[in-house]
């Protein structure tokens, strides 16, 4: 963790350092460039958008360092929580200002209180942003991660995360001793707690759903059917989300689908301008604990009852904004 510490936070300070330096001229290179490629100046804002995320990088640690040396107890966790609700909700406005994205939440009631289990639709690195800023900065319910280890390049990311009760994941080599960490997440949460969990464990793209499905045909998995019919999505992986529910059976599980945020998926989708103007559109539905099957197999069958409708909301969206594209 040290290591790998003293080369992200010196490297973040240089790039910082560079970005400011080179504003000025970045910034004029940068609108030229928007200029002839006319993808809606998409450069510039972009160019400006990276300055402002190492500027927030570099506060979050500032504030993140202040807060250790200042307090300790309970208070010093709700100190981190808010840090972390305030890093997220700006950096997210910034994108909106920048991008002159549109946002339209739907099912907000489901997540206005805790206890609760959400699992979230993944698209970008930018949907790890919305549990803070549509759960925890609204509401004010504390959540624990499930996180990818390579989200630890980012620092502040992985300073106030490890700070907090969270978990980073190895997706390449899960472990027995991740899915008793992944449960351990779920015990002993109150109304203002909740836990995040991503199950595609993974950024949806044709070629990620084909080796999904060969795995589960290989495995002879009952979950091949309803995978082979998702459209948007990938199949969601039962370990993590079932060891929760196993920890916490009281506790209701809300799942999120959202369109909008493929987008975001890669540096080069950003730079194609079709994120400009865009309507990010989420979705929460909760399902209340006394739901929830306990017997394996009903468990997996309403498990894909729920996933289906995520990616039915993927769907829909992308087929009412084709026709409304067609009719412009």
């Amino acid at each position: 963790m040290l290591r790998r510490r003293l080369v992200t936070i010196p490297a973040l300070f240089l790039a910082w350092s560079l970005l400011v330096a080179l504003f000025p001229l970045g910034l004029v290179l940068t609108f030229v460039i928007g200029l002839v490629r006319r993808r809606r100046f998409v450069e510039p804002r972009m160019f400006v958008f990276v300055l402002v995320y190492t500027t927030l990088e570099l506060v979050g640690l500032a504030r993140a360092f202040a807060i250790g040396l200042s307090s300790s107890g309970p208070g010093r966790s709700a100190r981190y929580v808010a840090l972390q609700a305030w890093w997220a909700s700006t950096l997210f406005s910034v994108a909106r200002a920048m991008l002159g994205l549109r946002l339209r939440v739907e099912g907000s009631d489901a997540v206005a209180h805790g206890p609760l289990i959400l699992a979230l639709r993944h698209a970008s690195l930018a949907d790890s942003l919305l549990p803070a800023v549509l759960v925890t900065r609204p509401h004010g319910i504390a959540l624990r991660y499930v996180l990818k280890k390579e989200l630890l390049v980012d620092p502040c990311l992985d300073v106030v995360g490890h700070r907090l009760p969270n978990h980073f994941v190895d997706r390449a080599r899960p472990t027995e001793a991740d899915l008793r960490a992944i449960a351990a997440l779920a015990t002993d949460l109150g109304r203002r707690d909740g836990t995040i969990l991503y199950p595609e464990g993974t950024r949806f793209t044709p070629s990620k759903k084909a080796r999904a499905l060969a795995e589960l045909a290989a495995r002879g998995s009952a979950q091949l059917e309803s995978a082979q019919a998702l459209r948007h999505t990938l199949p969601p992986r039962t370990g993590g989300l079932f060891a929760m529910i196993d920890a916490a059976p009281d506790v209701d599980v809300v799942f999120g689908s959202h369109v909008g945020f493929e987008g975001f998926a890669t540096f080069a989708d950003l730079l194609s301008g079709e994120m400009v103007g865009r309507e990010l559109r989420v979705v929460f539905w909760r399902v209340p604990a006394a739901e929830i099957p306990r017997e394996r197999s009903e468990r997996e069958a309403w498990l894909a009852r729920q996933w289906r409708r995520v990616d039915d909301i993927v769907a829909e969206t992308s087929s009412v904004e084709r026709e409304q594209s067609a009719a412009a």
